[in-house]
């Protein structure tokens, strides 16, 4: 019976320990969001609001294309319809990641109610004290909302191998609106604060409506 409870005890040790190196420690690459063929072909539609981006040679939807296949033609500017509404779904997200770049395997988004969250993993390089090689797992969470007719940016923390970082590590900017706080003087915020009409992030989804 004491023997049973030891064996017990140390298969939970072990795998509690490869849990924790897994997780941690050595993080596995994530795996890239392969999105349906009519999942690709809305996104391939909501992409010519971009006037192209995402038809390179490494995209996979129906409209993946060499752009520099195709010589450009001139054509007179216009704004006139032009669609000012930005809409992606999480998988949308996740999946130019893994078409247009290289971090598909190194970047996941997650959107949640009025929360952006990102996991990334950066490879140290072997010269790196004490944990030269591996790979370090970072994440991230940003308040996204439009409230009393601004945009609300908060960034909530940041975690490094699941620890989450001191406020004054992060410049003691955990908490604190961007904007209000930066958006008072000319600068990125207080522009970026300008053109945007509306922003809002719900379950899966991100939608930002631009200003003319």
């Amino acid at each position: 019976m004491i023997g049973a409870i030891v064996l017990v005890s140390v298969l939970l040790s072990v795998g509690i320990t490869v849990w924790v190196l897994t997780q941690y420690i050595f993080p596995r690459q994530f795996k890239p969001v392969e999105l349906s063929q009519s999942e690709q072909q809305v996104l391939d539609q909501k992409l010519r609001v971009f006037d192209g981006f995402g038809r390179g040679g490494s995209s996979t939807g129906s409209g993946g294309t060499d752009s520099g296949s195709v010589p450009l033609e001139p054509e007179r500017y216009s704004e006139s319809g032009a669609d000012r509404r930005i809409e992606l779904t999480e998988r949308e997200l996740n999946g130019l990641l893994a078409n247009n770049t290289d971090l598909a395997q190194k970047l996941a988004i997650d959107l949640s109610d009025d929360l952006a969250s990102g996991k990334l993993l950066i490879p140290l390089d072997p010269d790196f004290p004490v944990m030269g090689g591996k790979t370090l797992k970072i994440t991230a969470g940003m308040e996204l909302a439009f409230r009393e007719q601004k945009p609300i940016v908060i960034l909530r923390g940041v975690s490094v191998m699941g620890v989450p970082l001191p406020n004054a590590w992060l410049g003691n900017m955990k908490n604190v609106d961007l904007v209000s706080e930066f958006g008072g003087s000319a600068g990125f915020w207080q522009s970026f604060s300008e053109g945007v009409e509306n922003i809002s992030v719900s379950d899966g989804r991100l939608v930002i409506q631009l200003r003319e």
